[in-house]
This record gives C-alpha cells, sequence and structure tokens, in this order.
C-alpha cells in the first residue's frame, strides 16, 4: 500500500488562538479553522474549536466515514446516520491525557428486517476506524439502531 500524506499548517494569531489551514483544501475552498486553547484552560477563549475538540471531532468524523464506506459496500439502506461524542481529560501518570472518547453512532433505516445488518457493520466499523486505532485514548462506543419507516401520506 502507497503512503497518504495530509499536511496541515498551524499559524499564531494572537493571546491563546491560531488559525489551522491545509494547502490541500485551501486549493478548493479557502477555508481555515480558528483553534484556540479551551476556556477551561488559563486564558482560553469560549466559542472557537480547541484541539482538544478537534481530536474528538477526528474519532467521531472517520467513525462516520469509515460507516459509509462499509454501508455503501454492504448496500446498507438508511437514511440518517449521527455521532455524539466526548472526550475526558484526566491527568494520568502526572500527564494529561484524553484518556477516554465516548462515541454513541446511531443509524436510522426503514425497515426492522435490516436491524440486524446494520448491527454487524457497525460493529465491524468499530474495529476499522483508522483514528481509532492510531491513538492511545479508550474508545467506548454505544451503538444504537432505529427503524423509521417512511410514512406515506393518503389524501
Amino acid at each position: 500500500m502507497e503512503s497518504y500524506y495530509y499536511n496541515v499548517d498551524v499559524n499564531w494569531e494572537n493571546k491563546r488562538k491560531g488559525i489551522v489551514c491545509s494547502p490541500e483544501l485551501n486549493k478548493k475552498n479557502g477555508v481555515c479553522i480558528e483553534v484556540a486553547t479551551p476556556p477551561e484552560f488559563p486564558q482560553g477563549i469560549e466559542g472557537i474549536w480547541s484541539p482538544e475538540h478537534l481530536f474528538v471531532a477526528a474519532v467521531s468524523g472517520c467513525l462516520m466515514t469509515t460507516f459509509l464506506a462499509i454501508a455503501e459496500n454492504s448496500t446498507l439502506d438508511f437514511t440518517i446516520f449521527r455521532c455524539a461524542a466526548i472526550g475526558t481529560i484526566e491527568m494520568i501518570e502526572g500527564k494529561l491525557m484524553m484518556s477516554q472518547i465516548s462515541l454513541k453512532p446511531t443509524v436510522v433505516i426503514h425497515n426492522d428486517t435490516h436491524r440486524n445488518k446494520a448491527m454487524r457493520i457497525l460493529k465491524k466499523v468499530e474495529s476499522a476506524c483508522l483514528i481509532a486505532n492510531s491513538i492511545k485514548s479508550k474508545i467506548t462506543t454505544e451503538l444504537v439502531v432505529q427503524v423509521n419507516p417512511i410514512l406515506l401520506e393518503c389524501k
């Protein structure tokens, strides 16, 4: 397998805030993200993405994209995928670390007959997410499959 590279540049602006950009992404749409120390820490700034938020988002986002790929290859018919994620920071052996990330992926399907297939796919996604496999944090998941059939209105 060939190697892939993802370039990110961070530039300090002022106080505890900077800008994170990717040369690959900026060519397409010029999007950069403000990043700052979270408000829980000294001189932290509210309302701006923190490295901690981005770390948890990377795990959750990877779970979603892995699900989408496996669901497509498995021809799973679903209407909604969402994932709530919570990262926990703790002092471990004298160092602050993201000790745990709790994920609650939810898939909504049309028909209860596909519940087992959806659950099998979610379990496969748990072990296939490359970001989750690349970090030390404990990853816990609460897998949810819901059925929401399309209701046809009679007029």
